[in-house]
Order: structure tokens, then sequence, then C-alpha cells
């Protein structure tokens, strides 16, 4: 009787003392990226097309006009596709929009930009895809009569979109300048 009666007053105290505060599971957190200061530049490989990059990016010349803009730091790339419009604007214009929503799956929206410049004649829609996609930020301008361009960002890993966020805001903003800096050449 005389142990049970210590077991139990040394449980009453141990119960009373040891929770002098409530337990809190630790947020998630996420690394704190340093990301380079932006510098660009003007296309400097020959294309019917001009815009400007960033400076720490690396440029790989592919066919038919088509580029591949690497982020190797953040072990990403812009891929660009190019092709003339002869008399099938309509048909790049659907077949862009199919890439985009080919991602509907895995997106937890798909956000659409317009852009629009007169004088420099490009037209074109950015599209920001939210969730684990496989591309989250695409894009398609044209002058609606010979240039058309097309442009998907990818990173070389399975998509964590919380994880990737940061890069994917720190690259939108080079693909706006791409696009709002955009010239057709003749």
């Amino acid at each position: 009787m005389r142990n049970f009666f210590h077991f139990s007053f040394f449980s009453i105290l141990f119960f009373l003392f040891s929770c002098n505060s409530d337990f809190l599971p630790k947020p998630k957190a996420y690394l704190s990226l340093e990301y380079p200061e932006k510098k660009y530049q003007n296309l400097a490989i020959e294309r019917p097309y001009a815009f400007d990059i960033q400076q720490n990016t690396h440029i790989i010349d592919e066919a038919n006009n088509w580029l591949k803009i690497q982020y190797p730091n953040l072990k990403a790339s812009v891929d660009i596709t190019y092709r003339p419009v002869e008399n099938n604007l309509q048909e790049l214009l659907v077949d862009a929009e199919k890439l985009v929503f080919k991602h509907a799956v895995k997106a937890e929206q798909i956000i659409p930009k317009d852009f629009l410049n007169y004088e420099k004649r490009v037209f074109g829609s950015l599209y920001e895809i939210t969730g684990n996609a496989a591309s989250n930020l695409q894009f398609h301008a044209t002058d609606s009569t010979h240039h058309f361009i097309k442009g998907a960002l990818y990173f070389y890993a399975k998509p964590n979109y919380d994880s990737i966020l940061p890069a994917v805001e720190y690259i939108k903003k080079d693909i706006l300048q791409l696009i709002e800096s955009l010239e057709w050449k003749k």
C-alpha cells in the first residue's frame, strides 16, 4: 500500500510540473536562397527575333531558330521555340494553349496575363501555372503575320511547387523582361 501511495504521489507531481508549456510543432522551413543581381544584355545569337536576357544565363543555340536559356545554379531552363507564321496563326495559338492546359491535371491554378505592344507589334500571353506542374511558366508571342515564339520554364527535378517558388518568381522577372524587350527582325 505504501508503494502505491508513493507511486501515485510522484505521478501526480510529475504531471503537474512537467507540462509547463504547450507543445507546438515547428513550422516547415524553406531555404533562404540568394540570387544574383539582374543585369540584362541583348541576345547575341542571330535570330528573326531579339530580346534581353540575363547575363548570368547560358544560351544553347538549337536548330530552327530555337534556344535554350539555362540557369545552371537553379537547375532550370527556359526553352524557346520559333515558328514562322504562314497562314497558320490560329493553329499555332491553339497548340500553345494546348501545351499550357496539358498541365491542368497537376495545376492548382492557371493565371493568364496578356501583352500588347502595338508599336513593336508584339502580342502575347504569359501563363503562370501554380502547383506541382512540370512547367510553372509558359508564354507565347507573335506579330500575327510573320513570327511566333513560344517559351516554357522547366526545372531539372521533380516538381515541388513550394520548394521552387522563389526560383520561379526570380525567373518570371526575366521572362517579363524578355517579352517586354522582344523585337522582330525582318
